[in-house]
């Protein structure tokens, strides 16, 4: 619903039904007003008004409904939320179980949540660098309104760095020189095509193992971090994979962008993957 559609009163009653019945008696709505919220304090009531179809911008009530008295309802306030975005609104209810919400947001706008059930969304990816550039971008996706689904964001993340431990070999190999990732052995950096004198152990994806392979005639120790095989299949997931070159893949329940994926192509992956279309 639009905050325009919902209006806020502060009344000095009691918010039981009996009470709101009382002051609801010749109650007239403004045309576009489909709930009111009613403030006493610390305590809210949310009614769905039922208007007259008589002319005019203020309307008598046929009659109205309560969606929600004090013991049912939570007030949250934060002034950085869009009261409109599903994906933030999903957001709240998480932190409400089985509450109905008031939230004020930006602007001061008002609007309340019942019943929203969020979605488990996954993003799987590797760090550094660090934060995961996949969920930032997911997080603008969600915060964009292109997207009204209630997805809560959960988030897998490989660092590499954590790989090093696992090293057997004298020396380490990480995929490209701008993650600046260190190693307390002897490291180099596949981008740099270096020079290996010593035995080294490639912590990246399968087409770094394929580069390496073509550049040094073997294939190395490997310790895999490819995000689509960190993916679990029964989780609605988005991924980014070399060989999606532009657009999505859908594969079962999990979506793979670019590597250089922009936000308008991981808009477009969630919401394909949520509504059940195939490969673009």
């Amino acid at each position: 619903m639009h905050c325009k559609d919902v209006s806020m009163r502060e009344v000095d009653i009691g918010l039981d039904e009996e009470s709101i019945a009382g002051l609801m008696k010749g109650w007239k709505a403004y045309t576009r007003t489909e709930y009111l919220i009613l403030k006493n304090v610390n305590d809210y009531a949310i009614l769905e008004l039922h208007k007259t179809q008589s002319p005019g911008l203020f309307k008598d009530l046929s009659d109205y409904s309560i969606v929600a008295l004090p013991d049912q309802i939570v007030y949250h306030e934060d002034p950085g939320l869009d009261v409109l975005n599903t994906p933030a609104l999903a957001r709240v209810q998480a932190l409400y179980p089985g509450k109905t919400v008031i939230v004020s947001g930006m602007f001061s706008h008002v609007n309340f949540i019942k019943d929203l059930v969020p979605v488990r969304f996954m993003v799987v990816d590797n760090v550094p660098p660090s934060p995961s550039k996949l969920g930032v971008l997911v997080d603008i996706a969600l915060g964009s309104g292109y997207i009204d689904l209630p997805l809560v964001k959960e988030e897998r993340i490989i660092d590499m760095a954590d790989m090093v431990s696992s090293v057997k070999t004298e020396g380490v190999m990480f995929p490209c020189h701008v993650s600046n990732l260190k190693a307390d052995k002897p490291f180099q950096f596949l981008d740099d095509v270096p020079e290996v004198k010593n035995e080294v152990t490639l912590i990246g994806c399968h087409l770094s193992c394929r580069i390496f392979k073509d550049l040094y005639g073997y294939e190395p120790p490997f310790i895999n971090v490819c995000p689509a095989d960190f993916v679990d299949p029964d989780v609605m997931t988005i991924v980014k994979c070399c060989k999606v070159k532009q657009g999505h893949v859908i594969e079962g329940n999990t979506v793979k962008v670019p590597w250089g994926a922009t936000v308008p192509e991981v808009v477009d992956a969630i919401n394909a993957l949520f509504s059940g279309h195939e490969e673009d």
